[in-house]
């Protein structure tokens, strides 16, 4: 059996196509050569786009040189009313600084401080997890956004204030396009955008909570009282070559995209894995029975055991990358592959493709957990398996979401079994890769020792 994948376009499409096709869906708008080039270009009235596939370009664009390369604000002014000013979307010295506050805070040591409120979010995942068939992406956001509460500020989804935050973010996502003008149309930051009054209510309501939980953190840390969790230590961490700290503003910009990218493509990883598991049922025994080793208790030492569990949501992020694609922007004249690439142009790095590339990948559409033993496997891990970035940009909190999904997966497994339904999920490119009408499947609780 071969896991979901969105159908191809045809070889040749006009750009009116192409556009009405990106809008709706950035990944079948795409035609089936890309899974097996090492470069493409794109043409457009405005400017020039590459894809690159060749391990050796993603490297030189990631690793190599990133400051030649910045992230292009094509795709980020789209994402600036939730946003602002965050890790996610800055460049230079600006993006230099704020890395060097935030990631003292993902560091190995704190990674075990954060595992007790991983672990209550996954019992209360479990806890509340019913039987019968149900949409299991609405599931996995509910659970890994009480992930993101519970470690930064110490509060459960229930709280007044998480789950406000919760409701709102869902509707930002309903009416954040993937396209809009800022994406072909490269301007100033005071050009209009053209966002649906819905994403601009949305993403200011978002805001001014995330002010409300700030600023009290703020007053806790001013009074002595702060939990010690990941908000209190980007807080009180000073730029080493400054001194500063952020100031509640580029506070809340953090926890914006925090929240995003911790919980929206957590979520996506998770719901993924479990339906490829419900395709899988052998695999789901596999992972059911090591989860045995969770009964001992709370201990960050079990996830040493959970070894299977790795690597079917290592195989889970190959397969449906949160994040399918990376939009960088040449800054001096390119040669890659005998063209001239201009200065201003974009290069586009597709995880999606590059997960699935025929000629690095054995077996590249299959669900295949055994592969990160075979020598394909390893060499492709170090070439082009690229979920959470590379290189400098590679996202702060990857350590962070490869014990959240294992974590979270055994907890599931081990107390319910999961089967598919006649509903085949379409992979579709949103905020994240999710399913076209979502994933549903046949829940039941386990009533064996398995």
């Amino acid at each position: 059996m071969i896991p979901p994948k969105p159908p191809v376009r045809p070889e040749k499409v006009s750009l009116l196509t192409y556009l009405r096709l990106f809008r709706q869906d950035i990944l079948s708008a795409q035609p089936a050569k890309l899974y097996r080039a090492w470069m493409a270009e794109f043409r457009t009235p405005f400017f020039r786009s590459y894809m690159i596939n060749q391990p050796s370009l993603v490297k030189t664009v990631l690793n190599a040189r990133p400051r030649d390369f910045p992230k292009s604000d094509r795709i980020g002014a789209g994402l600036r009313p939730l946003l602002g000013n965050s890790v996610f979307l800055t460049n230079g010295a600006t993006w230099e600084r704020q890395r060097r506050i935030i990631d003292p805070a993902f560091e190995g040591g704190r990674l075990r401080d954060t595992f007790p409120a991983m672990w209550a979010a996954g019992q209360a995942a479990t806890a509340r997890m019913g039987g019968g068939v149900q949409e299991l992406e609405e599931l996995t956001s509910f659970a890994a956004a009480d992930v993101i509460f519970r470690t930064l500020f110490s509060i459960p989804i229930e709280d007044r204030i998480a789950q406000a935050v919760f409701s709102e973010f869902r509707d930002y996502q309903r009416t954040q396009p993937i396209l809009n003008l800022a994406a072909f149309v490269k301007g100033p930051k005071w050009m209009p955008r053209l966002f649906s009054k819905r994403t601009k209510e949305t993403a200011h309501s978002i805001r001014v909570l995330i002010t409300e939980l700030t600023e009290a953190r703020m007053a806790q840390i001013k009074d002595g009282t702060a939990p010690d969790d990941l908000a209190t230590k980007i807080m009180t961490t000073a730029d080493p070559e400054t001194g500063e700290t952020f100031t509640t503003e580029e506070m809340v910009d953090q926890v914006a995209i925090f929240f995003l990218a911790g919980h929206e493509t957590s979520a996506s990883a998770l719901a993924w894995t479990l339906y490829l598991l419900a395709m899988f049922p052998d695999w789901q025994e596999k992972l059911a029975a090591e989860a045995k080793a969770l009964d001992a208790g709370c201990d960050f030492k079990v996830m040493s055991k959970l070894r299977l569990s790795r690597d079917v949501f290592r195989e889970a992020l190959r397969l449906y990358p949160p994040v399918p694609m990376m939009v960088r922007e040449s800054k001096c004249p390119e040669n890659f592959r005998d063209r001239a690439i201009k200065p201003g142009a974009q290069v586009v790095i597709s995880p999606w493709h590059l997960h699935r590339h025929t000629r690095l990948w054995d077996n590249p559409d299959g669900f295949d957990p055994t592969r990160w033993a075979t020598e394909n496997g390893k060499q492709c891990m170090r070439d082009a398996f690229i979920p959470f970035s590379s290189g400098p940009r590679v996202c702060t909190g990857a350590g962070f979401a490869m014990v959240e999904g294992p974590l979270l997966l055994s907890m599931l497994v081990r107390n319910f079994r999961f089967e598919t339904t006649e509903r085949t999920p379409v992979p579709v490119a949103h905020l994240t890769v999710r399913s076209k009408d979502g994933i549903w499947l046949k829940i039941s609780k386990r009533t064996d020792d398995a």
